[in-house]
């Protein structure tokens, strides 16, 4: 990882220049990857080996690698494009206050009741969110592909992760809850830059027949423990049982979101990002290779190329 110092903006307000705009919007519409890719599977894929791990009583064990994914390339082209800079306010005590860089406290006032839509502040407020991507199979073996911002691991004691699913315009369940609620089964898998317009394509409107494995061209590997399968572009995919859920309603007492929790029964990590150094039975992701993307407002996604280490006081460096 290279270590570079971390540009600290000056802490007293002042109104950005023009060319602080013009770096603003050069770096929001900075482009997309380079990718030939095309809808429907004309485009090059990423087919990365697997390893899987299943953690029992904090003990790692291989998993034979499926057949399909033995035939993918053996070696990842992905640069590390990770920095690590310094963290910022190095110089701050214990008690000290940290104002923010604004010159002012004003802050405007929202009622949710009063407004027409929540949705534009809390997809763009509450950021970066991580991207679930959700393969699921229904009843009668119609396979579903669909992404989900409103996600996030819960737990790891036992491993938990956590999606929520709105319901269509006209109140109707979307796909991917009909088929997780009919079969108590589905795999996250996390969308990495290098297949993110394969992985984007996966939440147009398609018909309940159609599967969007294949209309994005995205490539189905099999799972060990559960039917839907697993998306070997993807780097880190987590198999899962159903453990909860629980429907939101509004104040005309319409479901509106189905809270999913599902309990992780197999992990599986490409070997090239997969960090074993950690300790026995402790295996971590290399942020280095990995280049996981997230969700911030309207149609933006966020790369995930730069971090700080900012160790708790009951911690060392280092994590855990």
């Amino acid at each position: 990882l290279k270590r570079v110092p971390h540009a600290h903006a000056a802490s007293q307000a002042r109104e950005p220049s023009a060319g602080s705009h013009a770096i603003i919007t050069a770096l929001a519409t900075r482009c997309l990857p380079a990718s030939p890719w095309v809808p429907r599977g004309g485009g090059a894929s990423y087919r990365p080996r697997i390893k899987s791990f299943l953690l029992t009583k904090s003990k790692m064990t291989d998993a034979a690698p499926e057949a399909e994914g033995e035939t993918a390339a053996t070696t990842s082209t992905v640069p590390a494009s990770f920095t690590l800079q310094a963290a910022p306010n190095p110089g701050w005590a214990p008690g000290q206050k940290q104002h923010n860089p604004f010159g002012h406290d004003r802050m405007l006032t929202f009622d949710p009741a009063a407004l027409t839509s929540c949705y534009p502040l809390m997809i763009s407020a509450v950021v970066p969110r991580p991207i679930a991507l959700v393969s699921s199979v229904s009843a009668e073996g119609v396979g579903n592909l669909a992404p989900f911002s409103y996600s996030t691991v819960i737990s790891h004691d036992p491993p938990c992760v956590l999606f929520s699913v709105c319901r269509k315009p006209n109140g109707d369940k979307k796909d991917t809850w009909v088929n997780v609620q009919a079969t108590g089964e589905f795999v996250v898998c996390i969308m990495s830059e290098w297949f993110i317009n394969a992985a984007n394509h996966t939440c147009g409107n398609f018909l309940e027949a159609e599967d969007e494995f294949d209309v994005s061209g995205l490539t189905r590997v099999a799972s060990l423990k559960v039917k839907p399968p697993r998306v070997a572009e993807s780097a880190f995919h987590m198999e899962c049982k159903l453990r909860h859920h629980y429907d939101i309603t509004n104040a005309a007492g319409d479901v509106t979101a189905t809270a999913v929790i599902g309990e992780v029964v197999m992990f599986h990590v490409h070997e090239e990002v997969a960090d074993l150094e950690f300790g026995e039975g402790k295996p971590k992701i290399d942020m280095a290779r990995y280049q996981p993307v997230s969700r911030l407002g309207g149609n933006i996604y966020g790369r995930t190329d730069t971090g700080f280490e900012l160790p708790r006081p009951d911690r060392p460096a280092g994590g855990r």
